[in-house]
């Protein structure tokens, strides 16, 4: 079946944008190390008392030690907006902001967003990112404006670069109408 994103008799998609479908970009290392503080600190925030990321020995019986949550797994990607010596601001998913630029199209919004687990995180890995443009559709009007569609993948990987993660994002980048 294929994606219904993808138009490919599309003569308005730019080569430069084909040409990087399918294709690794912004191989990215993370900022810092999976830290335990985070991991208390989200769990906190909802609440979330599962015994697997508090507790040591339940850790040890049921993961091999202890690991993040899965739903964490974007916290490791984000850049700090700031850091010493960063001369421009670090965006996530710069595969979208560039996308958005290549059509001059100033709004977006994220219509979908999938996650899929592979191996756990863990406190002390270091997680690297790389950002696959898996399609963009023909120029499509709804209800926000005229645009286009695209899907992007956010490969997770550790240290050892086993994946441990995939992020699917879909994005709609329009133009609102002229009121």
């Amino acid at each position: 079946m294929s994606d219904p994103t993808v138009d490919p008799s599309d003569p308005d998609l730019p080569p430069e944008v084909a040409a990087t479908i399918g294709t690794v970009q912004y191989e990215t290392p993370g900022e810092f190390p999976v830290e335990q503080g985070y991991v208390y600190t989200s769990c906190s925030s909802v609440e979330n008392g599962n015994p697997l990321f508090w507790d040591p020995e339940v850790a040890a019986d049921i993961t091999d030690g202890p690991i993040a949550p899965p739903t964490m797994i974007s916290v490791w990607f984000r850049p700090h907006h700031w850091a010493p010596g960063r001369t421009e601001v670090a965006l996530p998913l710069q595969v979208h902001f560039d996308l958005k630029a290549a059509f001059d199209l100033p709004e977006a919004v994220m219509t979908d967003n999938t996650i899929v687990f592979h191996d756990p995180v863990r406190p002390g890995d270091l997680l690297h990112t790389r950002q696959i443009l898996r399609s963009v559709s023909g120029p499509k009007t709804t209800k926000l404006g005229t645009g286009r569609f695209w899907v992007i993948d956010v490969e997770y990987l550790n240290q050892r670069d086993e994946l441990v993660g995939v992020e699917t994002y879909t994005g709609f980048g329009y133009r609102r109408a002229a009121a």
